[in-house]
């Protein structure tokens, strides 16, 4: 325990580091109807039943729905800090799916006037086929080229390379 000294006032103050690293125990209720993955683990649970995890504190627990296709990027801390070239798209197979990469300048009105870009994804569960649609629209600036690391929740990664043309991939 530490003592601080705020003004005229004193106040205790504690922090435990091993607080972030200790284990807990959650129970989450998740619909039926449907698939259910853990973030964290990709294990697969079905809908309808309650589920209790052992998590940390820097470990929520988060459950993604099958047939959801789930972008991550780089985090930054303002927009524009780091070029989105390198982005991991997860797909939860079990169902469709479908997500829209939308994006514009990020730092003005310029989309109001049709300034962005917006690349549908579809995935197709009973054929497993992601398709990539050509790049719709345009903005300054934007990135030509990328790449889509596609990742699945069993560990089966793709990378494709994306100059805005369509593109289908078998998984």
């Amino acid at each position: 325990m530490e003592e601080l000294e705020n003004g005229s006032n004193k106040q205790l103050q504690s922090f435990n580091p091993s607080t972030f690293e200790s284990l807990k125990s959650a129970t989450k209720y998740l619909p039926k109807g449907a698939l259910w993955y853990d973030f964290w683990t990709g294990k697969q649970y079905k809908g309808g039943q309650n589920v209790t995890l052992t998590t940390r504190f820097n470990q929520v627990p988060m459950f993604v729905r099958a047939g959801s296709i789930l972008p991550l990027g780089p985090e930054m801390q303002y927009v524009g800090e780091k070029q989105w070239d390198d982005l991991e798209i997860r797909l939860y197979p079990g169902a469709d799916g479908e997500f829209s990469l939308y994006e514009d300048e990020g730092d003005n009105y310029n989309y109001e006037k049709g300034y962005y870009s917006n690349i549908i994804f579809t995935w197709t569960d009973r054929t497993r086929t992601l398709h990539i649609s050509a790049r719709q629209g345009g903005y300054k600036g934007m990135l030509l080229q990328r790449q889509f690391r596609i990742v699945l929740p069993d560990g089966t990664t793709r990378t494709i390379d994306y100059n805005g043309n369509q593109v289908t991939v078998k998984l």
